[in-house]
């Protein structure tokens, strides 16, 4: 089994306006969608997301009701990779699609929050360097030195 860990991805919108996340009759698994927007040089935008779906059992469902979660909310889960197995009603044709089974959730602060405070904070700093390649350094210190063996 391979163990997934995602980090800062939102919980997707559910389909054609269904509910983000899908709990069973009987409440103990639950199923949702997460994403994650990443740089893509090959796109218009420079970037894509890339999704995927998300199951909860036991213990880790009722967790996920207690933290009421919702569209977008800003999530990082650790489980493990799997393959979901479905025949089509109609076509009766076997589908195969991976899935991450759930096995620790938490929320986490959001990309968007976690820059605004990394400006706040560059703004009050002189010697700061940002981390935004488009952008030159301030202060003095340029990120790295070069080693000169002779003054060892």
């Amino acid at each position: 089994m391979l163990k997934v860990i995602a980090t800062d991805v939102l919980v997707s919108k559910g389909y054609n306006g269904a509910p983000a996340l899908h709990f069973s009759e009987n409440g103990n698994t639950v199923r949702f969608r997460i994403g994650k927007k990443t740089y893509d040089a090959r796109t218009e935008s420079g970037q894509h997301w890339i999704n995927f779906s998300v199951k909860a059992f036991g213990s880790i469902c009722e967790r996920i009701k207690k933290m009421q979660l919702k569209e977008s909310a800003c999530i990082n889960l650790m489980g493990r990779l799997d393959e979901d197995v479905w025949d089509d009603p109609q076509t009766h044709e076997k589908h195969r699609a991976m899935v991450i089974i759930v096995e620790e959730i938490e929320y986490c602060s959001s990309a968007h929050f976690s820059q605004r405070e990394h400006r706040k904070t560059e703004s009050h700093s002189s010697t700061q360097v940002s981390s935004r390649p488009d952008r030159k350094p301030t202060g003095t210190f340029t990120g790295y030195e070069i080693f000169d063996a002779s003054k060892g």
